[in-house]
């Protein structure tokens, strides 16, 4: 008996480890794809819900689904309102695995082919090909899944010879509307444990299928399922924004209120689904006296679909009537999540990639690039208040000046280590080669950005040095730095508008960076030539001159700094 239990929950290991890891090699082989396909959204509700549903059908994860709308309402790339939409699409495209595991886990022994399809999918991952490699990721994660299932359809113990255990378990079934709650408690329960609304089904088929439950109860068990998968969004929220803390309550607050009609209209809904069953030609599962005889039979057939497609009509019908509610949803969520009242500036603090566990690393890409082009702003204001520091006279001002370029010197080295530790989470999953690229070249970018952090705090002391010694510029040397200043501004703003090309798969050439890069090198080369020969004209200056070339000289390695950032950028693109 004991052999028997751990033979089902490592069975059930290997039902989970194979629907991860199909949705992984599903989410690397069409990353972008998945990417561009979510970042299109537009204002019509209906293609929201269509774009969830899609999502969720081929990755075959509403967690992951629901995980990454969540990151990226955190992010700024999905509003709150075109999130519930998502949100409530995904919650139909889940029950696509409901309708995989019926035809294929119970109507056939697709087991039979798992073994064969991992030596296919063995094959592929030893391409050269990325895409091959994910392919074949994808076709033994399906494969495991399959097998995963059988093992547990095996391994659950045998009533013939465990009589106690049906006798248990039908005790809980002889209460009424009460035993519908104590199943649906134990359906979300499950699927906290499993975080896997699709392994619990499984498990709810399982037994549905091998007579444990009525059909009534498994349907009980499917509708907590449906509250239970809810959490893993607010666990990703709850050290998010509040944006996204206001979309995982939505998915809530979706759930709920699907599970409240229901339990309402129990009866009838149940009654509802076993007609469309029998439109469909097989027996009625709800109809007094059905019981399952074995899983090839009518019955069986006919139990096994009624509980996917009432898994599917709860969350179609849960969304055709909530999705003209949408604003309503948003003005709840609003209500009960308030923003922070005395809410601060978080223009220093990291702003898209602090929505807890990563959904999928694929697509965490996406709140990598936004936060790296949030430094970069960051950085640019840093540069102003370097300016304002060149062109103060004021001493006491400019200590305050000073102080403030130290601190955007410790921010970039804090958010260069954050954004690299985020990195560092993406690069220990398995990536595609494209996406493997681009995290390189954000290491790249991460640490030039860094390095214009290091360049604001030098400026910082020259001046500072400049002002011990109790010398100032002129008017003319003033005028020459701002030039000089005005040149790295734009190249910042080059850099800036490249990093939002390549945000947008859009970046083509970078000659407008190489041509800002070339002024500050032709505008450095032309001061200090001028410089020199006002020393060898006169050399009363000298010490002045050395601070001013000085400066001059770290605004040009902040131009190269600029550069490198965008030849990175280039350089992932091809």
């Amino acid at each position: 008996m004991i052999l028997q239990i751990l033979t089902l929950i490592g069975a059930l290991g290997m039902f989970l480890y194979g629907m991860n890891m199909m949705s992984s090699g599903l989410q690397k082989a069409a990353g972008d794809k998945l990417r561009a396909f979510l970042a299109a959204m537009t204002s019509n509700p209906f293609k929201r819900v269509l774009t969830g549903l899609g999502i969720t059908a081929v990755i075959q994860s509403s967690s992951a689904t629901t995980v990454m709308v969540v990151s990226f309402v955190n992010a700024g790339l999905l509003t709150l309102t075109q999130a519930v939409g998502v949100i409530m699409g995904a919650n139909i495209g889940t029950t696509v695995t409901a309708w995989l595991i019926s035809w294929l886990g119970f109507k056939m022994d697709i087991s039979v082919l798992s073994i064969p399809l991992m030596a296919v999918g063995f094959i592929l991952t030893l391409s050269k090909i990325g895409k091959r490699k994910n392919i074949g990721e994808l076709i033994i994660g399906f494969a495991l899944l399959f097998l995963g299932l059988s093992f547990m359809k095996d391994s659950v113990p045998d009533f013939n010879s465990n009589p106690e255990i049906f006798e248990f378990i039908s005790g809980w079934t002889g209460y009424g509307f009460g035993s519908v709650l104590i199943f649906l408690v134990l359906g979300t329960i499950l699927t906290l444990v499993l975080q896997s609304s699709s392994a619990t089904v499984a498990l709810t088929l399982i037994m549905l299928n091998l007579g444990w439950i009525p059909f009534n109860m498994a349907a009980a068990m499917v509708l907590g399922e449906n509250i239970g998968t809810t959490i893993t969004a607010n666990i990703a929220a709850s050290v998010a924004n509040t944006s996204a803390k206001r979309a995982a309550m939505a998915h809530t607050l979706f759930n709920v209120f699907g599970v409240i009609w229901a339990l309402i209209f129990f009866t009838p809904f149940l009654g509802f689904i076993g007609r469309i069953i029998s439109w469909m030609g097989y027996p009625d599962p709800t109809a007094p006296g059905f019981s399952v005889m074995s899983s090839t039979s009518a019955e069986g057939t006919a139990a096994l679909y009624g509980i996917s497609m009432l898994h599917t009509m709860f969350n179609f019908i849960n969304t055709c009537i909530l999705i003209w509610f949408t604003p309503l949803i948003v003005k709840a969520v609003s209500y009960i999540i308030k923003a922070p009242a005395n809410q601060e500036d978080e223009s220093f603090k990291l702003k898209y990639i602090d929505a807890g566990p990563m959904g999928t690393a694929e697509l965490a890409i996406d709140q990598a690039m936004k936060e790296i082009i949030h430094f970069a702003d960051i950085s640019k204001k840093g540069l102003a208040y370097a300016r304002a520091a060149i062109n103060e006279t004021d001493r006491d001002r400019f200590e305050e000046l000073r102080a403030k370029l130290v601190k955007y010197e410790e921010i970039a080295d804090k958010i260069e280590y954050e954004i690299a530790s985020f990195l560092n989470a993406m690069s220990s999953e398995e990536l595609s080669e494209d996406s493997s690229n681009k995290i390189k070249a954000m290491y790249k970018i991460i640490s030039e950005l860094e390095s214009l952090g290091d360049s604001g705090e030098a400026i910082s002391r020259i001046l500072s040095r400049r002002n011990v010694h109790n010398k100032s510029f002129g008017e003319e040397t003033i005028k020459k730095l701002n030039l000089m200043v005005d040149q790295v501004d734009h190249a910042y703003d080059v850099m800036i508008l490249n990093l939002k090309d390549a945000e947008a798969s859009r970046l083509g050439e970078i000659s407008n960076a190489i041509d800002a890069e070339q002024n500050i090198n032709e505008m450095r080369n032309n001061l200090r030539d001028e410089e020199i020969e006002l020393i060898e004209s006169d050399g009363s200056n000298y010490q002045t001159s050395v601070y001013y070339m000085d400066l001059v000289s770290e605004l040009e390695k902040m131009g190269d700094f600029i550069i490198n950032i965008s030849q990175a950028l280039y350089k992932c693109r091809n």
